[in-house]
């Protein structure tokens, strides 16, 4: 009986304190807003659009021979956002884009993929409803021709 007595009055242990400081709930709803700026739209956007096949390269003539100047003397690095503008109001964003297209696809498969994949990646990764991609294909890129060397941009001269 004396061990009956011994069980009945040790107090209860008490759970052990967690380790870790708790943050709110899943359902909880905490202030603040979150701003995404345009540059960022349009790195999304301008990544999209290079994972799709028959995509050369990103911008127009102008934009094109600028960073092919950048590249030859050396100052900076190829911006990731060249050919792409981003317009955004309220959670709604507006993509423009201009691709080179490589000699042997089909532009206007190119282009509507292009289209496509903008347009999911943007949605998905930024949680913007889009309401436009427009695509604007410059130039064809013809085989063999990459991006130009700097020996292609050298006037001729020797010297």
């Amino acid at each position: 009986m004396s061990e009956a007595l011994a069980e009945q009055s040790a107090p209860p242990a008490d759970p052990p304190a967690p380790s870790y400081i708790e943050g709110p709930t899943a359902g909880a709803v905490v202030k603040g807003r979150i701003k995404v700026a345009d540059e960022v739209v349009e790195k999304v956007a301008a990544l999209a659009a290079l994972e799709v096949a028959g995509v050369a390269d990103m911008g127009g003539d102008l934009a094109r021979a600028f960073e092919s100047v950048r590249d030859r003397i050396g100052i900076g690095s190829r911006r990731g956002t060249q050919g792409v503008s981003a317009q955004i109001q309220d959670r709604q964003v507006a993509v423009s884009v201009t691709i080179v297209v490589e000699y042997g696809h089909v532009v206007m498969d190119v282009a509507a993929e292009v289209k496509t994949n903008v347009a999911r990646s943007v949605s998905r990764m930024l949680g913007m409803r889009v309401m436009e991609v427009n695509v604007t294909v410059d130039d064809v890129r013809l085989p063999g021709e990459g991006r130009a060397p700097a020996e292609e941009l050298d006037d001729g001269e020797p010297g």
